[in-house]
């Protein structure tokens, strides 16, 4: 038995030694003096403000500030990244709003920009324990080492260092050198833990796009899960009702050759049941344009035409597509301004509707107006709920303009990208 537990601490793995990069080295060393200036900054961008807060220029330059602090964040996140090996996702962008005002207002009101702020507050200590850990820790190391050999150096009449300190300095430097490479790493875990904490998007907005890439794949795959469906239908039940069709046909032909009272009956039959097959096709065919239409692998500049073309109502396409947008973004507008056209049709009156699509600068924009009687509103059987829905579950929107009287002008606004 005691073999047997010698042999398993020997076959044990041993717990990784601390391992020293040369990037770590280089982040402490510096780093600081980039501590220091970032210290600088926000001392300088806050005393400024505060000193200015009863003018105008205050609040601005409080905001150009933080937008500032951003910058800097974005520099310190991508030496974390190279020297320490630590990558960290950026923020979210600063919302655009037009005007002076709403710019000052998104910067002042801009997370991301504060907790830079912070950052470069919190990194000057943490810069400091690295840099302590990183060079000052082994050059007094270093010192104590070669303690004895200073002390013997000097002239007799100057040695003033008692024995004991010239005998305990190398142990006591060899001991300090031993902690260099677990100081070092502990000096770098602080601060990629700080960096990882306010560089990086807030926890919330992990979650969001954790959510998001979710979203996007289980949207993909029931694309791409209706498309398997259409292709079985296409390639299996469809193919399989043509070929009895054209059995009951060949049926019928051979009963012509032959005319006889008594098949005039099964002649009938047949008839009836190819012409109930055809239908059986027709509706199948419809069935599997509805799940994914054909013309719809090509893009939307190929599958609207068609729609268009085949509207209850003579519609107007406006196309300008700079973009291709993802499949399932596509089907969203495809079915969008399908029903839309359907409602124009049934509910408005109008002898004409106008469809606009727009695909540029990552976002997608489907118009539909008339000139019809107005009155739309969500449920009362338009599918405007269900297409709101449709709309909201790839991060989209539907607005409804539709006065009593007319004109009736719905917009379905949606990402270009999941």
């Amino acid at each position: 038995m005691a073999e047997n537990a010698r042999r398993a601490r020997r076959l044990r793995p041993r717990p990784p030694r601390p391992v020293v990069r040369p990037g770590e080295v280089l982040f402490a060393v510096a780093g600081l003096p980039a501590a220091v200036a970032g210290a600088g900054y926000v001392l300088a961008t806050l005393y400024a403000g505060a000193l200015l807060a009863v003018t105008l220029v205050g609040l601005p330059l409080v905001a150009a500030g933080l937008r500032g602090a951003r910058v800097l964040g974005a520099l310190h996140r991508r030496a974390v990244a190279r020297l320490l090996g630590e990558q960290i996702p950026g923020p979210e962008p600063v919302p655009h709003v037009p005007g002076v005002l709403g710019w000052i207002r998104a910067g002042l009101t801009d997370p991301a920009g504060w907790r830079a702020l912070l950052y470069l507050i919190l990194r000057l200590p943490a810069g400091l324990v690295a840099f302590l850990a990183s060079a000052v820790l082994p050059a007094a190391a270093l010192w104590s080492i070669g303690f004895p050999v200073l002390a013997r150096a000097l002239p007799p009449a100057d040695r003033t260092v008692p024995w004991w300190a010239e005998v305990a300095g190398p142990p006591l430097g060899l001991v300090l050198l031993a902690t260099v490479p677990a100081a070092v790493r502990g000096g770098s875990g602080l601060n990629r833990r700080l960096a990882r904490l306010l560089l990086g998007p807030t926890a919330g907005q992990r979650r969001m796009r954790a959510l998001e890439r979710s979203r996007h794949a289980l949207a993909a795959e029931s694309t791409e899960a209706l498309r398997s469906i259409e292709r079985d239908l296409h390639d299996g039940t469809q193919a399989e009702l043509v070929a009895i069709a054209m059995t009951l046909s060949l049926a019928d032909d051979a009963l012509g050759e032959r005319p006889d009272l008594a098949l005039d009956r099964l002649s009938a039959l047949l008839g009836r049941a190819r012409s109930q097959t055809d239908d059986a096709i027709a509706g199948l065919r419809r069935i599997t344009r509805g799940i994914n239409p054909v013309p719809l692998d090509a893009g939307l500049a190929a599958a609207l035409p068609s729609l268009a073309a085949s509207s209850p109502v003579p519609a107007d396409l406006r196309l300008d597509l700079r973009e291709r947008p993802d499949p399932a973004i596509e089907r969203v507008v495809y079915f969008c301004a399908a029903e839309l056209l359907t409602n124009v049709a049934r509910h408005s009156g109008a002898d004409s509707a106008v469809v606009e699509v727009t695909a540029a600068h990552g976002r997608v924009r489907l118009v539909v107006r008339d000139e019809g009687r107005g009155g739309a509103f969500p449920g009362g059987g338009s599918g405007l709920t269900g297409l709101g829905r449709r709309a909201e579950a790839v991060g989209g929107t539907l607005r409804i303009t539709s006065p009593d009287g007319g004109p009736t002008a719905i917009v379905a606004d949606l990402p270009a990208r999941m």
